[in-house]
């Protein structure tokens, strides 16, 4: 067994190593996958919560009942047994980093960014800028700078909701800023007026983020003819196709109807 980084980086701070158990050997499985058996068919059986801070409170409140009682296979009192062995132990750092996963996104047009199905509010000037997002057990930490951090309590489930703090609404009877184009945007109209309408349509019926959407149309924009490009962008217009796959398979079609014809030859000559 290798284990990954973050384990290996674990186990280097609390100074110990990560050993897998030989397969096969049911004494060092048994160990490992006892306890969850036992706390799942003891504690979690016919259980109800609220939330996940109701379930930890009772998940504690159950280990101390079941640790404060006698175990045969111990022959003692496990919390008694702990007081006698903590001497023994090696203390932790005084200070542990928390653990969290870091992400990349790109701030909606909206003021919100993407995480896990839920989405959380940053100032509206941040919009259509890219943030760091570390998520840790209890917080959700979004940096656009070492000046700038915006934090949330975390939602531990995707719940597709939207978390919004005060300080990111608007006043009241004041809209929300019109936010710039995107700059994908910019240069696609830019380069190509006509497709105004296309564009506007896509950001509101295509399936894509709309960044990556904006960056493919622009490749396609750059890469094919233009005559081509804009009868495939009219007639997905007309069906209300926003696929940019379907689109792009839709201008090699016709780029190989005006630039590849293959005309027939004659008999050759003597």
């Amino acid at each position: 067994m290798v284990p990954v980084p973050e384990m290996a980086a674990f186990g280097e701070r609390f100074g110990f190593q990560f050993v897998a158990h030989a397969i096969g050997n049911a004494n060092r499985s048994g160990r490992v996958e006892r306890p969850f058996h036992f706390i799942e068919n003891n504690f979690l059986a016919g259980r109800t919560f609220s939330s996940w801070e109701d379930l930890n409170q009772q998940a504690r409140q159950w280990c101390d009942k079941v640790n404060s009682t006698y175990k045969k296979h111990l022959r003692a009192v496990p919390r008694e047994l702990f007081v006698a062995e903590r001497l023994a132990l090696k203390p932790l750092p005084a200070w542990i980093p928390e653990v969290y996963r870091l992400y990349q996104r790109i701030v909606d047009v909206e003021g919100y960014v993407s995480l896990n199905s839920n989405r959380y509010s940053v100032p509206v000037d941040w919009i259509g800028r890219r943030v760091e997002a570390r998520e840790t057990k209890d917080k959700v930490e979004l940096q656009l700078d070492a000046r700038k951090i915006v934090t949330h309590a975390r939602i531990a489930e995707s719940e597709y909701q939207r978390v919004t703090l005060a300080e990111h609404r608007p006043p009241r009877g004041q809209r929300m800023p019109r936010p710039d184009r995107h700059p994908e945007e910019k240069a696609i109209l830019e380069a190509a007026p006509e497709l105004a309408g296309y564009v506007a349509a896509m950001k509101q019926h295509g399936r894509k983020t709309i960044t990556l959407a904006l960056r493919q149309l622009l490749r396609l924009v750059k890469e094919y003819p233009r005559e081509a490009l804009r009868g495939a962008v009219e007639e997905a217009a007309r069906y209300g196709l926003y696929d940019l796959d379907r689109l792009e398979r839709m201008i090699l079609r016709r780029v190989a109807h005006d630039y590849f014809l293959l005309h027939e030859e004659g008999p050759e000559d003597d």
